[in-house]
């Protein structure tokens, strides 16, 4: 399966995080990881998931 980059205006609207949080995340190297080549910054769509899923609040139905 190919694989899927996003980019930071495309993570800011699925995660609901603005564009200025992902800048200061890849700034103090924390948050999602980034693929970086030149000036461009992509996401890997399933980075991004699994990023996501580490931060699943659990409710006590489940």
């Amino acid at each position: 399966m190919k694989k899927k980059y996003l980019k930071e205006s495309e993570v800011s609207e699925m995660t609901n995080r603005s564009v200025a949080t992902l800048r200061n995340d890849r700034y103090f190297r924390r948050g999602i990881p980034f693929i970086k080549v030149g000036r461009s910054v992509r996401y890997d769509l399933e980075e991004i998931i699994a990023w996501m899923e580490a931060h699943k609040v659990r409710t006590m139905d489940h």
